[in-house]
């Protein structure tokens, strides 16, 4: 077992006591292989062995669930450059201690120390220098198919809020995929339609938009079908989040990703109660 690095800033003690998240009493959208009536537990990777976990649940999910086309020196594992500067959050299994969700958090000081965020290599985010300073960019948030349940995304926004409060960061950034796989054929259609669908709705001040470096051609693309944006999509939009601009295509993910922006001061009562507590 090999400790990571020490974390550029305190990681919150959000491991939960056994039990205190559970499923709902409802088994729609459990796999069959998953008890309805576990519980989930969260936690920051505090080992290399742990972020291996992660990396193996990413690639299930990535490659093997979603086709997509995977750069890695480690077979069977979801690793790139941004992941030994990242902090990595887990939620588990309680009774089979199985990693079933994932997040990777990347802070501005180790954001300075690669050079870059992911969300970087995607768009320009110049007009974002201005929040850099407290800004975290969240990436490869996943959950495993038998798992995808409200508890386990509760679980991981908890942790992540509580260390955003902690830390006096108050931005989060991230790229939000849309699948563009459907029904075996390839297609930006749906991803075009919702970007049409969203910029309508939940488009950011003109200040912070960004610009794709490898568009999706959506101009050429059917915006008219009416279909809803991925579940975390829109998860993250009651939340608060704004789009920040055009997709752009990712052709080893097999996606099209939404700039997006979220910030706590923007987070609705409810939530800011039910995360922070106030």
């Amino acid at each position: 077992m090999s400790d990571l690095p020490n974390p550029t800033m305190p990681l919150s003690p959000v491991t939960l006591p056994r039990g205190s998240l559970h499923r709902p009493r409802s088994t729609e959208g459990v796999g069959h292989g998953a008890a309805p009536h576990g519980g989930v537990e969260v936690a920051w990777a505090r080992h290399l062995d742990e972020v291996r976990e992660a990396q193996r649940l990413r690639f299930d999910v990535f490659a093997s669930e979603m086709g997509a086309r995977l750069q890695t020196a480690l077979p069977g594992h979801d690793v790139d450059l941004f992941d030994d500067y990242c902090e990595h959050l887990l939620v588990r299994d309680t009774q089979s201690r199985q990693v079933i969700g994932t997040y990777r958090v990347l802070t501005p000081a180790q954001a300075q120390r690669v050079g870059s965020t992911y969300s970087d290599t995607e768009f320009d985010l110049t007009r974002l220098r201005g929040l850099r300073e407290r800004m975290v960019e969240l990436g490869r948030s996943c959950v495993h198919p038998d798992h995808r349940h409200g508890g386990v995304i509760l679980a991981l926004w908890g942790a992540l809020a509580d260390f955003m409060a902690r830390n006096r960061l108050d931005t989060m950034i991230g790229c939000a995929s849309i699948p563009m796989l459907h029904g075996g054929i390839v297609t930006g259609d749906v991803a075009a339609s919702i970007w049409h669908q969203l910029r309508q709705t939940h488009l950011a001040p003109i200040e912070y938009h960004v610009l794709p470096r490898l568009p999706l051609p959506v101009e050429h693309l059917d915006s008219s079908m009416d279909v809803e944006p991925p579940a975390l999509i829109k998860g993250y939009l009651r939340l608060g989040a704004k789009i920040l601009g055009a997709p752009a295509w990712d052709p080893d993910f097999n996606t099209a990703d939404l700039p997006m922006l979220m910030r706590l001061v923007d987070l609705p009562p409810r939530y800011r109660k039910h995360f922070l507590g106030h």
